[in-house]
């Protein structure tokens, strides 16, 4: 891949001392350096860097710079600026907006007219080579990008704050998990609500026996809110001004650009996202997977409205996952439904109040949760959760999604979210998409470890992809 990148005067700077005559050179000088080998004092700032500025990296910055121990000093889009006004995110985004969005920050923080510190590239591995003062990197990019962008600088020792779905694939997820670990990086994935209250409230419950054995459990959302199931389009666009589309497709095969991809509906092309099920899975699910300790599943079948498996992901569908027993807990029958389709409306709840437009519910032997998908929940009905005695908190509590990102770097305990916890719970929601590519209610028997569909050898095509040329996963 040839590099590409709009070069401008560096933010930080750093005295060197060097020879006999102490010449003072400047130079961006990675924290962790400062603090010693491997760790980054309190004191010192975290030099950090966006790949990928659209709607969710903007996002993602503001979160960022509203601590103080970072300062960003890159950012790498594909994009320059995208009107995103149509979607949720409202506004523009890209690199220049970003760059203008991070200036502007610290120029008020400075008490400034301007501030120019800010870089701008095209290519994250331009970017992460010749940027050798990041300390950490938040990537926010398509999700077919996740990977490559957080292997890149995962393999180069940078800290590395990944949006959610982790990754594309199953083996990719896995893949990065294997790689902060051996390169002993701080890791995050951006489930943000895995850093809150609410579901930490929830685990507690769970855990303590507030329901009883849990053997049930459904989830849903009313995504998809972007075009699903419909036809590859024939038409070619012609490419916006200041798109790379060709880094844009990055691993995926290449195909002429439309709108109906970019900037914000490629969610529901399987070559770019991951459907609704990847966008949501990995928020609503969460909680589940962590309370009751959920492993790998042994099956997992799908049901959809009709759809091409090599080009989109359905509009409608139901995923059924069979997990086994775990020690002295029981075998959970996990259901998870998205488009508008929802579990039935539980006898349990009271007849005043309403299921959520995106949430979860847990049955046990001895009663029922209903959360919404924050993961703000109650027991029901709630005559059930005023009598319920609330045991002590013991799971710690932390700051924010970003911030506890930002503190484990400083030497703090690792990210409650880091790749070791949240690697899992995205092969769990990935392989819910592997089944709704495979057929209509084709079981699909899973050997988790090895990552193997072991009685429908065709399915094993989408638990690991193959990259167009160019292209590599490298660890």
């Amino acid at each position: 891949m040839q590099n590409k990148s709009d070069k401008e005067k560096p933010s930080r700077r750093d005295f060197v001392k060097t020879g006999a005559a102490a010449v003072s050179a400047f130079t961006i000088v990675p924290s962790s350096v400062l603090g010693g080998r491997g760790r980054v004092t309190p004191n010192d700032k975290i030099n950090l860097a966006a790949i990928g500025t659209g709607g969710q990296g903007c996002v993602d910055l503001r979160g960022f710079m509203q601590i103080p121990a970072v300062q960003v000093i890159a950012v790498c889009d594909v994009c320059k600026d995208a009107d995103y006004s149509k979607f949720y995110f409202g506004g523009r985004a890209g690199s220049q907006v970003a760059k203008a969005l991070v200036e502007k920050h610290y120029a008020e923080q400075k008490g400034v007219q301007n501030y120019s510190g800010c870089k701008t590239y095209v290519d994250f591995n331009e970017m992460l080579e010749n940027e050798t003062g990041i300390d950490a990197v938040v990537v926010a990019t398509t999700d077919n990008v996740h990977a490559l962008a957080s292997m890149a600088a995962i393999t180069r020792g940078k800290h590395v704050y990944c949006e959610k779905p982790l990754t594309h694939d199953i083996y990719e997820a896995r893949m990065l998990r294997e790689a902060a670990r051996k390169y002993k990086v701080q890791t995050q994935m951006g489930n943000h609500g895995h850093a809150s209250e609410y579901i930490r409230l929830l685990v507690e419950w769970i855990q303590d026996g507030a329901i009883g054995d849990v053997t049930e459990v459904h989830s849903w959302t009313n995504r998809p809110v972007w075009p699903q199931g419909i036809p590859r389009p024939q038409e070619a666009m012609p490419v916006p001004e200041g798109l790379d589309w060709d880094r844009w497709i990055g691993p995926a095969p290449f195909r002429p650009y439309h709108s109906i991809y970019a900037p914000f509906n490629w969610r529901g092309w399987w070559d770019f996202g991951t459907g609704a099920l990847g966008d949501m899975g990995c928020h609503i699910m969460d909680m589940p997977v962590w309370a009751l300790e959920l492993g790998h599943p042994t099956s997992v079948q799908a049901s959809f409205t009709p759809h091409d498996r090599n080009e989109a992901g359905p509009a409608g569908s139901i995923v059924t996952y069979e997990f086994p027993a775990r020690g002295s807990k029981p075998p959970v029958r996990y259901t998870w439904y998205d488009g508008g389709l929802m579990p039935p409306r539980p006898k349990e709840l009271d007849p005043d109040k309403k299921m959520p437009g995106s949430g979860t519910l847990v049955f046990g032997s001895k009663g029922v949760i209903m959360a919404d998908e924050a993961g703000f929940g109650r027991i029901i009905p709630e005559s059930a959760m005023r009598a319920y005695k609330r045991p002590p908190k013991r799971i710690k509590r932390v700051s924010g999604i970003h911030s506890e990102f930002i503190e484990a770097i400083q030497g703090g305990d690792p990210p409650s979210s880091n790749f070791e916890v949240s690697g899992p719970l995205t092969e769990i929601v990935l392989l819910g998409n592997v089944a709704i590519r495979m057929g209509r209610n084709v079981r699909l028997e899973w050997d988790g470890p090895s990552m193997t569909v072991t009685n429908v050898p065709e399915a094993n095509q989408y638990v690991r992809r193959q990259y167009r040329e160019g292209w590599s996963l490298n660890s």
